[in-house]
């Protein structure tokens, strides 16, 4: 069976409809699935906390000024857009042209070498003293 769906485990921690056979099928879910009733663990957890709570637990409210900034700033008139960056110079476009053939460049050199070297570890020689693969059976014969 598929997960259970978080909207469905949150009516399950919620506990206010009447039970369906949905919600059977989906707690036999929860009874094998560790996810599942971590998920449902957590959210009847905070459900209990919420339904606790008291008037001293929530946070206060904003001061006055808090929500006038708020109201200035959403009724505000629109920002003024930002000019566009200028274009670079020229003989700058070329640098920077330069500079990525040159960076792509380097990438294509490092991948051709890497990639030599992947085909010469697979052939068997190991890089650190060119150990052949043959030698290094034969030497583990001789045990």
């Amino acid at each position: 069976m598929a997960h259970v769906e978080s909207a469905h485990l949150v009516e399950l921690a919620l506990r206010n409809a009447t039970p369906t056979d949905a919600d059977a099928e989906a707690l036999r879910h929860v009874e094998q699935c560790d996810r599942c009733r971590d998920e449902l663990r957590m959210l009847t957890r905070v459900v209990a906390a919420a339904r606790t709570a008291q008037l001293v637990d929530l946070p206060t409210a904003p001061p006055d000024r808090v929500w006038q900034r708020i109201s200035r700033d959403v009724s505000g008139p629109p920002a003024t857009p930002r000019p566009p960056a200028p274009a670079p110079a020229p003989g700058r476009r070329v640098l920077l042209a330069l500079l990525a053939l040159a960076a792509a460049a380097g990438i294509a050199v490092a991948h051709r070498h890497l990639h030599e070297r992947a085909k010469r570890v697979q052939r068997g020689v190991v890089r650190q003293g060119r150990i052949a693969r043959f030698e290094v059976l034969h030497t583990a014969g001789d045990e």
